[in-house]
C-alpha cells in the first residue's frame, strides 16, 4: 500500500504549528511540553516529505528536502526578526545583556529541537550537497542577524561593568561570563576583534589615569601595593569571566601603564624609592618590587643598577672609615674593615636570596659592586694584603679567634674565601698569605691545624689546586720536620759525643714550597757552630742527595742573661743571639769588631745593635765616651745592671719592609705567567692578531690577576726578541708562533 503524498504547503503548515508551540514554550507562555507522539509526528512528516516517491504519470517532484532546508533557515530568520531582536534592542546596559543571554539560551534550545525534527536532512540531504549542518545554519543565523547587530552595544556594556567593578562596586560576574561565552562561541577571532582588543585598550586607558594619580599622591611602597592588588584583581577577572587567552594581553597592558611607564619616577622617589628601601632594610617592599618587575622584559635592570650603586656606596663608605681610622692611627682598623665588609656581604647576599629569588642579574650586581671597593687600597695596603692579614689574625695564637667557637671560625673562613672571589690580585693575596702562613708554622703561632687545613681546602675549591699547592706543601713539610726533629733527638741520645750542649730544634723545609728568604753569610760564634755541625752530622745519615741551606733570619734563640739583680731569659733572633754571645768573651766591643767577627753588612748590624741598645730593652749600652759619630768607632758594653719585672722577655727586631719584597716577587712571577700564557695561546693558534692575542691572554690570566695591557705588550715584544714569536711581514699587528 503506497503512502499518502504530502504536499509542501500542507506539510509545512503542520510543521509551523509545531514551531509555534516551541516558540511559546521558549517564551514561557502556558503551553504543554511535546509528547513523544507529537515529536514522532513532526519528525515523520519531515521524513515523509523527503522520501516520498512521485505518483505514476506525475512529473511533479515529491522530495522537498531542498525546500525544507530553506524553510528551516527561514524559521530562524523569522523568529529572530519578530521576537529576538525587538526584545534586545529596547533594553540597555545590564538589562540588555541579560536579555541577550536569555535569547541566546532560547536560540540554542530552538536549534536543538528543530535539528531533531529535521534530522533526516542532516543525515542524507546535507552530506550529499556538502551544505552547512542544521546546527551551523542556526548558529549562523544568530551570528549574522543578532550578534553583528548588538555586539558593539554589548561590548560597551561589558566594559562599563568591568570599570564599575574596578571602582569597587559589585557586579554580576556570572552574567559577564555568559555574555562573553557568546563572543567565544561566535569564534575566537570574533572574541578577539569585537571585544578583547577594545577591552584591553580601555583597560590601558583606565590604568594610565590611575597611575598618573597614584604616582603623585602615594609613596613607592603604597603605589606598589596598589599595583600588586590591581594585577591580582585582573587575574581574578580572567578566572571568573574573561577567556584565559586574554590574561597575557591584559596583564601586559596593566604592567605597561602602572609599572613600565612610571618606572624611573617610582624607583627614584625621593623619600621612598628603591635606594631608600635598601637603606632602610624594607625587605617586604623590595620583595614586592621584585615580584612586580620580574616578569617585565628588562624590568629589573633599573632595580639591579640601584642595588649595585647602593652596595658600592656603602662599601666605599667603609673604605673611607678605614682610611680615617688609619690616619688617626687606630689599632686594628684593617680587621674592623674586613669584618664590616663580610657583614655587608652577608646582608646583601640575603637580599639576593630572599628578596630577589637568587636571580642571576642580582648576583652579578652584587659581584660588580663588591669588585669596586674590594680592590681599593687602605693607607697604602692593598685589599689582598688586608685580607691575608685578616686571615692571619683569625688563625694565629692570640689573634681574633680566641673568643670564637670552631663553627664561628669555619664560618668566617668561608666568608674570607667568598670575598677573595671579588679581589683581582689573587696571586698577591696568595703570596701575602703564604708569608704569614710560613711565620705561623715556623714560629708555632698557628692556633689550630684543622683550621689551617680547612681554609686551604676552601681556597683550593675556589681557586684551583695550583693556587694552594705550595701552601699544602708547607703544612706537609712541618709534619715531616717534626719527625726529623724526633729523629735528631734520638740521634743525640745515641751519640752523646755529638751533643753540642745546647738544646736545638731544626725545621727542614722544601725550598720550592716556602717563600724565598735571604740567606746571608753570617759567621756564627763557635757555640752556635757546634749546633749546626751536630745537625749536619745527623742529616748526613739520612740522605746524601740534599743540601742544607741555613736561613738564620728565621731562627729564634732562648738565651739566659746573667744580670746583677737577677737572671732573665731573653728570646731573640739568631742574629741578635750571635751578637750577644760575643759578649761572653768580652764585656766591651767596637762596632767594627762585631761586624768583622759576624761578617754582617752595615744595614744588618745597624738594625741589630739598635734593637739591643736603643729599644725598650737595653741589653747593650753604647759607650757615652765615644767622640765620633762614625759607626765603626762606636763601642758597646754589656749592660749588667739591666733588669725587668719579667723573668722572660722578647726583644723584637725593627720591622723590615716585607710588603715591598712581596710585591716585587709577585710582579716577577706575573711576567713569567704572561709569557707562559702568550706562548700557550700562540702554540695552539699558530697565527693570531694583536687584539685577539691580548684579550685571550687577559681572559686566561684573570682567574689569578688582572694583567696590565701595557705589561702584556712588553712581554710580546720580549718574546719576539727571544724568537718565540714574529710579526707577519705584511701586517705588523699579526703574530706568528715560531716552533
Amino acid at each position: 500500500m503506497s503512502r499518502r503524498i504530502i504536499l509542501l504547503e500542507d506539510g509545512w503548515a503542520f510543521m509551523e504549528q509545531g514551531i509555534t508551540k516551541l516558540k511559546r514554550i521558549l517564551e514561557g507562555l502556558p503551553e504543554p511540553q511535546f509528547s513523544s507522539q507529537e515529536y514522532m509526528h513532526l519528525y515523520t512528516t519531515i521524513y515523509d516529505m523527503c522520501t516520498q516517491t512521485p505518483r505514476p504519470n506525475d512529473s511533479t517532484p515529491n522530495d522537498y528536502s531542498e525546500q525544507l532546508y530553506d524553510k528551516y533557515r527561514g524559521a530562524f530568520e523569522n523568529y529572530i526578526a519578530t521576537t529576538v531582536l525587538p526584545s534586545i534592542e529596547d533594553k540597555y546596559n545590564e538589562f540588555m545583556l541579560r536579555e541577550l543571554v536569555n535569547q541566546w539560551v532560547n536560540h540554542k534550545v530552538m536549534i536543538k529541537w528543530l535539528s531533531r525534527f529535521f534530522h533526516y536532512l542532516d543525515r542524507f540531504f546535507i552530506p550529499r550537497r556538502n551544505l552547512p549542518t542544521l546546527h551551523q545554519v542556526g548558529m549562523n543565523c544568530f551570528r549574522d542577524l543578532v550578534y553583528r547587530v548588538v555586539h558593539e552595544k554589548a561590548r560597551k556594556a561589558i566594559i562599563f561593568l568591568i570599570d564599575e567593578e574596578r571602582e569597587g562596586k559589585q557586579i554580576d560576574r556570572a552574567l559577564l561570563k555568559n555574555v562573553l561565552g557568546i563572543f567565544v562561541e561566535m569564534g575566537m577571532d570574533r572574541y578577539e576583534e569585537d571585544f578583547e582588543a577594545e577591552m584591553v585598550k580601555e583597560s590601558g586607558a583606565y590604568y594610565s589615569r590611575k597611575a598618573s594619580s597614584w604616582i603623585e599622591e602615594d609613596s613607592c611602597p603604597d603605589y606598589m601595593i596598589k599595583a600588586e592588588e590591581s594585577l591580582k584583581k585582573e587575574k581574578e577577572r580572567v578566572t571568573h569571566y574573561l577567556d584565559s587567552s586574554t590574561e597575557t594581553k591584559l596583564i601586559e597592558i596593566v604592567q605597561q601603564k602602572l609599572l613600565v611607564a612610571h618606572a624611573n619616577q617610582l624607583l627614584e622617589k625621593e623619600n621612598s624609592g628603591c635606594r631608600v628601601l635598601l637603606r632602610d632594610d624594607k625587605v617586604e617592599d623590595l620583595s614586592r618590587m621584585f615580584s612586580l618587575y620580574c616578569n617585565i622584559t628588562k624590568g629589573l635592570d633599573p632595580v639591579s643598577n640601584m642595588f649595585k650603586q647602593h652596595i658600592t656606596s656603602e662599601g666605599m663608605a667603609l673604605i673611607q672609615q678605614a682610611e680615617d681610622a688609619a690616619a688617626s692611627k687606630q689599632i686594628g682598623h684593617e680587621q674592623v674593615l674586613m669584618t664590616k665588609i663580610m657583614g655587608l656581604h652577608d646582608k646583601y647576599m640575603a637580599y639576593v636570596t630572599d628578596c630577589f629569588e637568587n636571580r642571576t642579574l642580582f648576583h652579578k650586581a652584587l659581584k660588580e659592586a663588591f669588585e669596586v671597593f674590594c680592590n681599593k687600597s687602605v693607607a697604602g695596603c692593598s685589599s689582598a694584603e688586608l685580607l691575608a692579614s685578616f686571615c692571619d689574625n683569625i688563625l694565629k695564637k692570640g689573634g681574633g679567634s680566641e673568643k670564637l667557637s670552631d663553627e664561628a671560625i669555619e664560618e668566617t673562613l668561608e666568608k674570607v674565601v667568598k670575598l677573595l672571589a671579588y679581589i683581582d690580585d689573587k696571586d698577591l693575596f696568595a703570596e701575602f698569605y703564604r708569608k704569614k702562613l710560613a711565620r705561623r708554622l715556623l714560629f708555632d703561632r698557628s692556633a689550630n691545624d684543622e683550621h689551617e687545613r680547612s681554609i686551604l681546602s676552601k681556597l683550593k675549591q675556589q681557586c684551583g689546586g695550583q693556587f694552594t699547592s705550595k701552601m699544602e706543601g708547607m703544612v706537609t713539610d712541618l709534619t715531616l720536620a717534626r719527625e726529623n726533629q724526633a729523629g735528631f733527638e734520638e740521634y743525640l741520645r745515641e751519640n752523646s759525643v755529638a751533643h753540642p750542649g745546647i738544646d736545638l730544634n731544626v725545621t727542614v723545609l722544601t725550598t720550592g714550597f716556602w717563600p724565598s728568604y735571604r740567606s746571608s753569610d753570617l759567621r756564627l760564634p763557635q757555640e752556635m757552630v757546634k749546633c749546626v755541625e751536630a745537625f749536619k752530622g745527623y742529616y748526613a745519615t739520612k740522605t746524601k742527595h740534599r743540601k742544607l741551606t741555613w736561613i738564620y733570619s728565621l731562627g729564634t734563640c732562648h738565651i739566659n742573661g746573667k744580670f746583677d739583680q737577677k737572671p732573665i731569659e731573653l728570646i731573640v733572633s739568631t742574629y741578635q743571639a750571635a751578637v750577644l754571645v760575643l759578649f761572653n768573651g768580652s764585656a766591651r766591643m767596637s762596632y767594627s769588631e762585631i761586624m768583622a767577627q759576624l761578617n754582617l753588612t752595615h744595614d744588618d748590624l745597624g738594625r741589630l745593635l739598635h734593637s739591643l741598645s736603643c729599644g725598650k730593652y737595653k741589653i747593650l749600652i753604647k759607650d757615652p765616651n765615644t767622640k765620633t759619630n762614625s759607626h765603626s768607632d762606636q763601642y758597646f758594653e754589656f749592660n749588667s745592671k739591666f733588669t725587668d719585672r719579667m723573668r722572660r722577655i722578647k726583644i723584637p727586631l725593627p720591622p723590615s719592609d716585607e710588603r715591598k719584597k712581596v710585591v716585587e716577587d709577585v710582579d716577577k712571577d706575573r711576567k713569567y705567567a704572561i709569557d707562559a700564557a702568550l706562548v700557550r695561546i700562540m702554540k695552539s693558534r699558530k697565527v693570531l692578531g694583536h687584539q685577539q692575542l691580548v684579550s685571550e691572554c687577559v681572559e686566561m690570566l684573570s682567574r689569578m690577576f688582572k694583567p696590565d695591557i701595557r705589561a702584556i705588550k712588553k712581554r710580546i715584544e720580549d718574546l719576539i726578541t727571544r724568537d718565540y714569536l714574529e710579526r707577519d711581514s705584511e701586517n705588523p699587528n699579526v703574530f706568528k708562533y715560531l716552533a
